[in-house]
């Protein structure tokens, strides 16, 4: 979607740069009041009393803008400003140096001194009348300006300079904070720093001895170029809420030139020979630990967990962990839904710790990972452990059990390294979204001795994901050989309150369950990857996820469906960076039975080197379906092909000429967006809150364009479309498409209701 109107984009911002009767410049200040809503008549004189408003760089607009400086976005149709400004003494020759959007109205102390029309694309200088020019006192002074705009893309920018000097304008001043909006959910009011996330974080391979780190930490912002600890600390942050977010307790933006400090100290008693672990969940995006004074590791990559061994570093008795934080948050980086510009579809940015941190204790010989494949039609389970340590010799006991039933038990013996322990399932009870069934596993380890040095539990659900013709030769997936249509919401995971984090796993939880009761039996888990548990949650719930992969920037020529495609040319080093973090989410979630599809690119965003991709995610991962670019530029890689389109379903199938889309499977990988605003809980009233096809008049007309849809997405199904995705689960910021509201407060149509109406989709035989 366009962000920009017809019209050339136009940024306002509002800056004063005086320039003395000697040519003397003064220092430009960009500091300016400001409100979005319409204030009372008094609000351009100097009593006005303007506490209310919000603070802000000038100037003020959206970044699209043509030889725009915005230290501020301004989004929405009309803006206010105020700025007081001491002057030593009166120019002579004054002009106002302007880049304007429309009606733009500038008084000085309290008197009109210029009003003008339309916008301009470049800053212009403006001459002040004669009889004008007596509002402008020596001392005090007070700018006060009222902007504009109707067609989208904006800015104002206002300078009093001496019209016989060119003036040379400062980078505008970034704003520090990011909006702050009231939202918050019912989790992130009873949030405290004692109950942040004290789940254990890894629930597919779980031990018992383990150490939570989430709490609040001393937190400090330094430029780039330092490296040393800082001396003093800003204040504290409750991690692991990033430092943008509420629930983080800070509420800042970080800037590329910015490094992120935090610093903790924790007591630790150590037990025998253990080596002891360090784990980050995530930490977005580049970062250095430091345990003691000791670097203990680097990791580059925003997404998925980490782990350190700090076993020498590590000390009995107090400790003190400092982990140092870079996030350019664009070019290259892989970012998702993050921007340092808000607007539309791009969020806020998330900076640092933005999952647990969390110590493990394990045997010197231990199991490091597991991996997990099932086999629905022979009932089997084969469990691949990564032994690591030492010895010469271990042996691996693993034991399946149903409930408290063992229903199989098997052992293994090698040297440490991957140990492959293949089960048959008596009478197996396979996993769908309807029986969701999970077989307990555990694993332990014992030295040559026979003593058990190492014990986790586990799980895995039998199931086997595919696809098939039906008998009118269209492609269907396939869930234990059984043809099943996916229906999800496009699912984005984001929170008022904590951002990319959800405040609780209480409320990540309240997703899945809410969406499970509406009827859908799928979600696809939009650009971002979520905590471990999440996924944990689905397996036990029966939700199917199509997992897309963290997107970036850099995108070729969007053209879709259509014949030649283009793919964006990446440089090696950032397309091995972007392939690494592909790989360490499929090894980090490839055990869970709910994910049944991958999706590296969406739409054309980053989308490069597509067949390479494809193929490679096809032969990493042949036990799933790969959707290669969801809506993005098709290439002929792997299983799917995927249609975008707003705000009803539809599929280009006459693109398709020549058999170009013969062996794939046909989806409407995202549709709807119907906008529905809710009263009190907006994310930011004053922006432009929008959904795809323009907002409904009332509440019945939302409810009756969703079911148009859903009439439509089945008469597809009719026509080859095997999945469909609604967008979305909530509003997130700007957008009010959303089945709930950004806090989760408000239901727009109740469960009960989706899921009656979702049953069509689920019926043997489409309507025509």
């Amino acid at each position: 979607m366009s962000v920009l109107s017809a019209k050339p984009a136009i940024l306002f911002t509002l800056a004063i740069a005086l320039l003395g009767s000697h040519s003397s410049a003064q220092e430009t200040v960009d500091q300016w009041r400001y409100t979005l809503r319409k204030p009372a008549d008094d609000w351009r004189k100097p009593q006005f009393d303007d506490a209310d408003w919000q603070d802000g760089n000038g100037g003020f607009g959206t970044r699209e803008t043509p030889n725009a400086r915005v230290g501020t976005i301004w989004a929405t149709n009309h803006i206010w400003l105020r700025k007081s400004f001491s002057l030593d003494s009166v120019p002579a020759n004054p002009v106002l140096w302007m880049h304007h959007d429309e009606d733009a109205e500038i008084y000085l102390n309290g008197k009109l001194i210029s009003a003008v029309k339309g916008f301009t694309t470049q800053y212009n200088a403006f001459p002040i009348n004669r009889e004008k020019r007596a509002a402008i006192a020596k001392g005090r002074n007070l700018l006060a300006v009222h902007c504009k705009q109707t067609t989208g893309g904006q800015f104002i920018d206002v300078h009093l300079v001496d019209g016989d000097k060119s003036p040379d304008l400062p980078a505008a001043k970034r704003n520090t904070k990011p909006f702050q909006s009231e939202l918050i959910t019912q989790w992130g009011e009873e949030l405290t720093a004692a109950s942040a996330w004290t789940q254990y974080p890894r629930p597919a391979l779980k031990r018992q001895d383990w150490t939570n780190l989430n709490g609040n930490w001393d937190y400090a912002v330094t430029p780039n170029e330092q490296t040393e600890t800082p001396k003093q600390w800003n204040g504290k942050i409750l991690v692991p809420f990033s430092l943008e977010s509420k629930l983080g307790g800070v509420g800042r933006l970080l800037a590329p030139s910015e490094a992120l400090w935090y610093h903790r100290s924790f007591s630790f008693q150590k037990h025998g020979q253990q080596k002891q672990l360090l784990n980050f969940e995530a930490v977005d995006y580049r970062c250095e630990v430091f345990l003691n004074g000791q670097s203990v590791g680097k990791h580059v990559g925003g997404h998925t967990p980490f782990s350190m061994d700090v076993t020498d570093a590590l000390k009995d008795g107090d400790n003190e962990l400092i982990v140092r934080v870079e996030d350019e948050t664009e070019k290259y980086q892989l970012r998702g839904k993050q921007t340092l510009n808000a607007r539309g579809i791009w969020y806020t940015q998330v900076s640092g710790i933005w999952q647990t941190v969390w110590l493990e204790q394990v045997p010197k010989v231990h199991i490091q990972n597991i991996k997990i494949k099932t086999d629905a039609s022979k009932g089997a389970i084969t469990i691949s452990a990564d032994v690591i340590g030492n010895d010469s010799r271990a042996d691996m006991k693993v034991i399946v059990k149903d409930g408290d039933r063992i229903v199989a038990q098997g052992d293994v013996s090698g040297a440490p390294g991957v140990l492959t322990c293949p089960l048959q399932i008596p009478d197996p009870k396979l996993w769908s979204p309807d029986s969701p069934h999970l077989y307990d596993i555990e694993l332990s380890v014992a030295d040559r001795s026979g003593t058990m040095i190492d014990k986790v539990q586990t799980y895995a659900g039998i199931r086997t994901v595919g696809k098939m013709k039906d008998a009118d030769g269209h492609w269907r997936f396939t869930l234990n050989g059984e043809p099943i249509f996916h229906w999800g919401p496009l699912d984005q995971g984001w929170w008022p309150d904590g951002l990319l984090t959800p405040p609780s796993d209480e409320a990540m939880l309240f997703d899945i369950e809410w969406l499970k009761k509406a009827g859908f039996n799928m979600i696809r888990k939009h650009i971002k990857v979520e905590p471990r548990r999440y996924y944990y949650h689905c397996d036990r719930l029966g939700m199917m996820v199509w997992q897309d992969h963290v997107s970036a920037g850099h995108n070729p020529k969007w053209t879709r469906l259509k014949p030649n495609p283009e793919d964006a040319k990446w440089p090696n080093k950032e397309h091995d960076q972007f392939m690494v973090e592909l790989e360490r989410m499929i090894d980090t979630l490839e055990n869970h039975p709910s994910i049944v599809a991958w999706v590296p690119f969406n739409e054309a965003w980053g989308q490069h080197r597509t067949m390479a991709t494809g193929k490679w995610t096809v032969q990493r991962d042949p036990s799933r379906l790969v959707n290669v670019a969801s809506g993005g530029n098709f290439w002929p890689a792997g299983d799917i092909v995927d249609h975008h389109q707003y705000p009803h379903p539809g599929f280009p199938f006459d693109l398709g000429q020549g058999g170009r889309f013969d062996k794939f499977i046909k989806v409407v990988g995202e549709f709807g967006g119907h906008g529905y605003p809710v009263k009190g809980h907006l994310w930011d009233v004053n922006r432009r809150n929008w959904g795809y096809g323009g907002l409904p008049q009332n509440l019945a007309e939302y409810k009756e364009r969703y079911v148009t849809s859903l009439e439509m997405l089945n008469q597809l199904r009719s026509q080859g479309i095997a999945a469909g995705v609604y967008t979305q689960t909530t509003d997130v910021e700007g957008e009010i498409n959303g089945l709930m509201t950004y806090d989760r407060k408000v239901i727009k149509i109740p469960a009960d209701e989706l899921a009656a109406q979702h049953k069509v989709l689920f019926q043997s035989k489409p309507k025509r």
